[in-house]
């Protein structure tokens, strides 16, 4: 017998599913709009992902499988949909993919189905997490995420070792799994992203070399590294794209976001980026355009952070974080502009969207300054613009 709380919370979470999401009128810079609500939280995990329904061995209706946290969602539009594909963490801090979808892309998202059950390939592997999507000409959508083992050479039982584990399918329900990523020159990998287009015939990734599992150590940025095989990937050489600075807002690290989005001007990246403040690691959202003939080279790198936490996205397990993984682009019906859109994790805890266009995201990217560098500088840039708009101002009177 169905136990008779599942049908109250089933109704509750009815409700949740249901809610309509509008833009945050407490915001606004031009760029891009933030919504009242998250698209996906604990709270929207199916019940039967949970619960054992059944009264008799569970008559207390109590969280039998329970989850923590939402987050980190690739994100792909497939088939006249939008779909996030979103790192679940259980209440035993394993984390696991789920699909969820929605019409719109800004509210009633619904997961599907059940959770991915990945082939059993990598041994070692303990933990899974933060997929990014990326559809490529080759015709498959590639899935690639951290797959993290111990490290089994110290006694420190939160040592880890991070590798890019690779999924491809066609059709979002049927997933193969490939061999982890190599990288010849980087003991560990996090944050790797496939690009969507062959680069001189091969497989292109963008890395994030590292010495260990938490700091970057010598790895300067984002690499950059081709691969003739992506069923037996291997990288020899990385070179480095956007790159580490002192005093900014990726001093600590910073890792590759979004697959790369093609405009008639270049890459557009949105990257994180990461400094450490007395609060502890600060991450936050940066963009900057590559070369279409070169994807490794920058060509465009806006100053400062697009995208920081604000209000309760600084609230949860992990404070003071938003980190992307995932972007849809859409085309307007009229053809007359193409809508982004943009997911985000707050806090580790669950996912956000922000909304803006492909229009707007290149002006901010080739026309906003870029970081000087030192604070002189930054304050004569900023004295520059205020003299332009008095003189604007007074020639208006």
């Amino acid at each position: 017998m169905i136990h008779p709380k599942y049908y109250q919370e089933l109704e509750k979470q009815k409700q949740l599913l249901e809610r309509d999401n509008h833009v945050a009128t407490d915001f606004y810079n031009g760029l891009f709009d933030r919504y009242e609500n998250p698209v996906l939280t604990r709270e929207h995990i199916p019940l039967t992902w949970r619960y054992d329904l059944e009264q008799e061995t569970n008559p207390y209706f109590m969280e039998r499988l329970g989850v923590n946290a939402v987050m980190n969602s690739g994100a792909i539009y497939f088939d006249g949909a939008f779909y996030l594909v979103a790192r679940i963490e259980g209440a035993d801090r394993k984390s696991f993919f789920g699909i969820a979808k929605s019409d719109n892309g800004i509210d009633h998202f619904r997961f599907v189905g059940e959770p991915i059950l990945l082939e059993d390939t990598e041994k070692e592997e303990v933990n899974v997490y933060d997929m990014r999507l990326t559809k490529h000409e080759d015709g498959y959508i590639y899935g690639v995420f951290c797959s993290e083992s111990k490290d089994k050479t110290t006694s420190d039982l939160s040592a880890a070792v991070a590798a890019a584990g690779i999924v491809r399918t066609k059709d979002m329900k049927t997933w193969e799994r490939l061999p982890n990523l190599v990288t010849k020159r980087s003991p560990q990998q996090r944050n790797v992203v496939l690009h969507p287009e062959f680069v001189d015939g091969k497989y292109a990734f963008y890395t994030r070399p590292m010495d260990d599992f938490i700091d970057t150590g010598s790895g300067s940025g984002i690499g950059f590294g081709l691969c003739e095989d992506i069923t037996h990937a291997v990288i020899d050489e990385e070179k480095m794209t956007s790159l580490r600075k002192y005093h900014t807002i990726t001093e600590a690290k910073n890792g590759a976001g979004a697959v790369p989005i093609k405009t008639e001007k270049g890459w557009i990246h949105i990257a994180h980026g990461v400094r450490n403040t007395a609060a502890g690691l600060r991450y936050v959202l940066y963009a900057f355009v590559t070369d279409l003939q070169d994807p490794a080279k920058v060509i465009a790198e806006p100053g400062g952070l697009l995208l920081g936490p604000r209000g309760w996205e600084r609230v949860g397990d992990v404070s003071n974080v938003v980190f992307t993984n995932g972007a849809i682009v859409v085309d307007r019906p009229d053809h007359s502009e193409q809508d982004l859109y943009l997911y985000y994790a707050g806090s580790d805890t669950r996912m956000y969207v922000a909304t803006t266009t492909i229009s707007k995201l290149l002006d901010y990217c080739f026309h906003t300054p870029a970081d000087p560098g030192r604070s002189v500088e930054c304050v004569a840039q900023r004295v520059e613009l205020i003299r332009k708009n008095e003189a604007l101002l007074a020639s208006e009177l």
